[in-house]
């Protein structure tokens, strides 16, 4: 086929072969698995089939949620609790962040033993699919972005057992 002929296949079939992890494609806990084990990182599966895992001794879930589970989620909570008297004021931390930074979202659940948790979250919509690209940011950006919410914390509580005595 001569020079033409070659041009002329090219401009019927496109540019060439797409890879799939270049095209988006739906949501599933496969492909969040897959995405974690791609990236070297260390999960679970639980038995009610979340995934999760532990970065810098903070507990994290990667959900898939909505009618059509089209929503990726990255939910981390504080590894530390706070007592029920600093509630207010962990309330007025997380609100001046949810105000002022657009990620993640933040916010404290008071559990049945009376102590506070703080738990950060960062959700995105992939209506459309995702590419293995955007999943993989999504998931470091999630975590990321939440980690800077405990770090804060962290720095505002300092855990009174690493001070020396």
């Amino acid at each position: 086929m001569g020079v033409a002929g070659a041009e002329g296949a090219a401009a019927r079939n496109g540019p060439g072969p797409v890879h799939d992890a270049d095209v988006p494609s739906t949501l599933s806990t496969d492909r969040v698995v897959a995405r974690m084990r791609a990236i070297g990182y260390h999960y679970f599966v639980d038995s009610e089939g979340d995934v999760g895992g532990l970065w810098f001794g903070r507990l994290f879930h990667f959900f898939l949620i909505g009618d059509a589970q089209q929503i990726f989620q990255v939910r981390g909570r504080w590894n530390r609790r706070l007592t029920l008297e600093r509630l207010a004021e962990v309330l007025d931390l997380c609100d001046r962040w949810n105000r002022e930074l657009l990620w993640p979202k933040c916010y404290v659940r008071v559990q049945d033993d009376g102590y506070v948790h703080v738990v950060a979250e960062v959700s995105t919509p992939f209506a459309a699919g995702a590419t293995d690209a955007q999943l993989t940011t999504c998931i470091q950006n999630g975590l990321a972005y939440a980690g800077a919410v405990f770090d804060a914390l962290d720095r505002h509580y300092p855990d009174p057992a690493e001070a020396a005595p």
